[in-house]
């Protein structure tokens, strides 16, 4: 079942891991040929781990036998790995919030179901976020194993827009291999396709100095076919502009929809004072003219821009933040106890020395 080779921890020389409980957190959609060989590959990478740990598997409604295997593994591996069984397809997003809600480790790790991020980096990344204090270490693909036209070149010029956009200056927006601090996480909600974007998320609720990136290792896929697209561009896109949004004008959205609707007012205003000027002082007319009808447009144009636009986005997040709404619906799953469901290290056993005879 061992295709990848086996590479050193990463840790230097004599470091003791602090104490944690570690989760690590994997969304799966039609993955069933990667379940097995992606949890060999972590028992593989925590095997001399020295604190608890579990692994929290998140099947986004997957129309193989990628819950069964999830299940079927579950049962053979213990109580530590887990999955939550969404009942549809709620895209990444969704999966991955739903991972982190079953969570229940101060330190959470993500990362995808493909094999192309590997566990083995995140001991590494834990001990580097718990010594030096980060809220979020962020996986950074340097050789990353994809075509460079559909993939990489895409990938750079998103990274380069988002991290000018947002302020969080990373090389590598896309690598869902992340450790999180667990209180730090959980103070965000995730929507839409907003999982790109959780490191300019958590600066909504941490420094970027908090912030840090960590060189990781990346395999071309083995099994399964890719979930992305030059597609998700336009998704990209528009998840940007919202980012943008709430980044900037959360407190003061009237900012930025006014301001659209302000220029786009202005325009239509003028439009208007000059066809009524021309209309008084030169009687010409103006009733079939294309210029009356645009400058009427832009001014209903800004207007609804003030209103609608602000309306919408501030009545959305009310919604789904004070009603704590969620973005998925999972399959009730048993409750663990506190001290269940967890892989302990396993202790040393005690061997009592004989007592000695008495003459």
């Amino acid at each position: 079942m061992n295709v990848l080779p086996i590479p050193a921890s990463g840790l230097p020389e004599g470091a003791v891991m602090p104490e944690h409980k570690l989760s690590i957190v994997i969304p799966m959609y039609n993955e069933a040929d990667n379940v097995e060989p992606l949890l060999v590959r972590i028992h593989q990478a925590m095997e001399n781990y020295s604190q608890p740990w579990e692994v929290v598997l998140v099947d986004d409604g997957s129309t193989d036998a990628t819950p069964a295997e999830i299940q079927r593994l579950a049962a053979v591996y213990g109580p530590h790995v887990h999955g939550v069984e969404l009942v549809r397809n709620y895209k990444q997003t969704a999966a991955m919030q739903a991972g982190l809600d079953a969570a229940r480790g101060d330190v959470i790790a993500t990362l995808d179901g493909d094999l192309q991020n590997d566990p083995f980096d995140i001991p590494r990344m834990v001990y580097r976020l718990l010594t030096e204090d980060l809220d979020l270490v962020a996986g950074w693909r340097k050789d990353r194993k994809e075509g460079f036209w559909l993939r990489r070149l895409p990938s750079r010029i998103a990274n380069r827009l988002i991290a000018r956009v947002t302020g969080v200056k990373l090389k590598d927006y896309g690598c869902s291999l992340k450790v999180f601090r667990g209180s730090v996480i959980r103070s965000v909600r995730l929507y839409g396709e907003m999982h790109r974007f959780i490191p300019a998320w958590l600066a909504t609720v941490t420094t970027p100095r908090r912030i840090a990136e960590e060189v990781v290792t990346h395999h071309a896929r083995i099994h399964g076919q890719s979930k992305y697209g030059i597609s998700r561009t336009f998704r990209v896109v528009l998840d940007l502009v919202f980012m943008f949004f709430f980044l900037r004008y959360r407190t003061r959205p009237g900012h930025f929809f006014g301001g659209i609707g302000i220029v786009l007012g202005v325009l239509g205003s003028l439009i208007l004072a000059y066809l009524f000027s021309i209309k008084v002082f030169w009687g010409q007319d103006i009733g079939t003219r294309p210029m009356l009808i645009t400058g009427f447009f832009l001014v209903i144009a800004g207007l609804q821009a003030v209103t609608s636009g602000v309306l919408a986005e501030m009545l959305s997040r009310v919604y789904l933040e004070a009603n704590g709404a969620l973005a998925y619906v999972a399959r009730p799953q048993p409750a663990h106890g506190e001290g269940d469901g967890w892989h302990w290290p396993s202790k040393p056993a005690v061997v009592e020395k004989p007592k000695a005879r008495r003459k």
